[in-house]
């Protein structure tokens, strides 16, 4: 009996979940002969299962060994997949800076970003994990970037995105740039208290906030 795509992506999402790398591995391969839609297997198969894992660190049930082998099993599939993600082509790259703000190294949710960002035809400077807001602001000028992206998976980390933004202000420079932020801790209300343009709770959603924003600043430019 042929099983359905939902079907075959909960399989790979159980095999993240269930930290089973190899088999994480040989179902996105599976995925990639049979001409299955890149981002969605990634989406669907591979984020799923991962945020499954984050539950079940949310809840106590796994720790960080196993959210890292989880990540690890993510990445194995995402090596595999990432070459037949189809890449939009635009005629202008708006540029992004993106990092994951001082005080976290959790960077798997940053990573999918920037995957999407990139293939969404965006030019992306990625910053690491552990960046001091500085930083963010230094770079972004350096590279001329549209919009700053700023990604925590801890609330004690929390106030330094905020104070990307209050440099941005002390330096007048705040309507140079597009802050978008994200994370397991981070809600629309912190996002509108600390002035950020923006905030979204999934990767993929993140990718249409950001076209939305430059494009929203494109026509009023215009």
């Amino acid at each position: 009996m042929s099983q359905t795509k939902e079907e075959f992506y909960e399989r790979l999402a159980t095999a993240v979940v269930e930290l089973d790398e190899s088999l994480a591995k040989s179902l996105s391969q599976e995925a990639a002969d049979n001409g299955y839609d890149a981002w969605e297997t990634i989406d669907k198969g591979l984020v799923a299962g991962v945020d499954r894992a984050s539950k079940l660190f949310d809840e106590e049930e796994y720790f960080i060994p196993e959210l890292l082998i989880a990540a690890d099993a993510l990445y194995a599939g995402l090596d595999i997949l990432k070459p037949h993600v189809k890449r939009e082509r635009v005629a202008h790259k708006h540029k992004v800076v993106i990092g994951v703000i001082e005080g976290d190294t959790h960077d798997i949710g940053k990573n999918l970003v920037r995957l999407l960002l990139d293939v969404g035809g965006f030019e992306v400077t990625d910053l690491g994990r552990d960046v001091p807001p500085r930083v963010f602001v230094d770079r972004a000028k350096e590279v001329g970037a549209d919009l700053i992206a700023i990604s925590t998976l801890m609330t004690t980390t929390m106030d330094g995105m905020a104070e990307v933004i209050r440099i941005l202000k002390t330096e007048n420079i705040r309507d140079q740039f597009k802050v978008i932020i994200g994370g397991a801790p981070i809600s629309q209300s912190f996002a509108d208290r600390i002035g950020a343009d923006g905030y979204s709770a999934k990767a993929s959603a993140a990718v249409v906030l950001a076209k939305r924003l430059l494009n929203e600043e494109k026509e009023v430019a215009a």
